[in-house]
């Protein structure tokens, strides 16, 4: 490693002090400024960063958390899907970085989308909304209660799917400022909106899902599930 401040922040992580860490990467900041840490951190493992990003959120600043690019990011937030066990955590490093001040949310979102897995990431940070992301899609808008977008309602699902991709068609029905929330509606209207071929790999995952779901637990209540079928003589004998 080109700056000895990551060896020593790779060490604090090996024993386990990750706010030992965090500053002491902040403190090539303090010496060399933001852009020494984003370069540096080029050179970080990716575990490495995951550590610390997952450490802080939201509520607990972090100047890693301010200054990580979209591709530094993205490599660590796949790593944590493929090995957290807490929607919480995804949620609130999402949360804390792409929607951090000054940022473009669309650059997160296209170096995630990148990556592979990345609409899995996505869609993990979405699954508990799965319901209100379709009713988004087929309506425009988050209210359930709410009347059905300008989408014709004679269109199939796949033209629905299609017409993503249509600007005149894929119009907003609500502002960006109705859903300047940082959080999870903001992220699926930026998909939907400025990133609508992304919107439908992340839906068509979390549909899958829900299918699965739903045969996971249709399948103990099938009769007969998995017998093998009676020999005729027994049900003769029945």
């Amino acid at each position: 490693m080109s700056y000895p401040v990551l060896a020593t922040a790779a060490q604090l992580i090996r024993v386990g002090d990750i706010v030992g860490a965090e500053a002491a990467l902040a403190s090539l900041v303090e010496t060399d400024g933001d852009q020494a840490l984003v370069v540096a951190l080029d050179e970080f493992p990716a575990k490495d960063l995951l550590a610390v990003l997952r450490d802080f959120d939201s509520s607990r600043e972090s100047v890693v958390n301010l200054l990580v690019s979209p591709a530094q990011f993205a490599r660590a937030i796949v790593l944590e899907r493929r090995y957290g066990d807490s929607h919480e955590r995804l949620h609130g490093m999402i949360n804390a970085v792409v929607f951090r001040i000054g940022s473009d949310p669309g650059e997160f979102i296209e170096a995630i989308a990148d990556l592979e897995d990345g609409c899995e990431v996505l869609a993990d940070y979405l699954g508990e909304r799965s319901e209100s992301v379709e009713h988004f899609f087929q309506t425009g808008s988050f209210d359930f209660f709410a009347d059905a977008d300008e989408s014709p309602d004679d269109l199939t699902d796949e033209e629905r799917l299609d017409a993503l991709s249509d600007q005149d068609l894929n119009r907003a029905s609500l502002s960006h400022s109705e859903v300047d929330d940082h959080d999870w509606m903001e992220l699926t209207w930026t998909l939907r909106y400025q990133h609508p071929e992304i919107f439908r790999d992340v839906l068509l995952i979390l549909r899958a899902r829900a299918r699965a779901e739903e045969a996971a637990v249709a399948a103990p209540a099938s009769p007969a599930a998995g017998r093998p079928p009676a020999d005729p003589e027994e049900e003769s004998a029945l």
